[in-house]
């Protein structure tokens, strides 16, 4: 009997089609350019958010404006200052922000305007109520205090 060998064939796989590659990246990245929502306010205090046991998640969040009360940055100042969008300020023009923010609102927004209070965890208490008595001046009846969940 004779035998046979049998040489296996030799098979090479095909390359790999890239031609869509190009427009799947594109795609991806403008979904990220949709989707992420950047940062329009430059810091220019620091504060440590409070952590707190009560917390709720803010709702409708293009009605929410934000009033930061800290430390200057970069300096080794320690009193507390305010900040309204960019700029530093002082109690005095909080009503003037509050009215500003909700003429750039849309009609359905200004009903819902919650305006976040972001403290520094070591402000004087004095500085926080004098913010919000003018929130309440302004007409600025919901007002959020931003802190971090003790549990976690």
């Amino acid at each position: 009997m004779k035998r046979r060998m049998m040489h296996r064939q030799q098979h090479s796989v095909p390359g790999l089609n890239t031609a869509a590659l190009p427009d799947l990246i594109f795609t991806v990245l403008f979904f990220f350019m949709l989707v992420t929502h950047m940062r329009d306010v430059e810091l220019k205090v620091r504060y440590e958010v409070p952590q707190g046991t009560e917390l709720e998640k803010l709702t409708h969040k293009s009605a929410v404006s934000f009033v930061y009360i800290g430390t200057p940055m970069g300096t080794r100042d320690t009193t507390m200052q305010l900040q309204l969008n960019d700029k530093i300020a002082d109690v005095a023009q909080v009503q003037q922000y509050v009215e500003d923010e909700r003429n750039h609102m849309s009609a359905e927004d200004q009903g819902r305007m919650t305006v976040s209070i972001k403290a520094d965890c070591k402000a004087p208490l004095g500085i926080v109520a004098d913010v919000k008595q003018a929130l309440q001046q302004a007409g600025a009846l919901k007002i959020n205090y931003s802190a971090t969940d003790s549990n976690q």
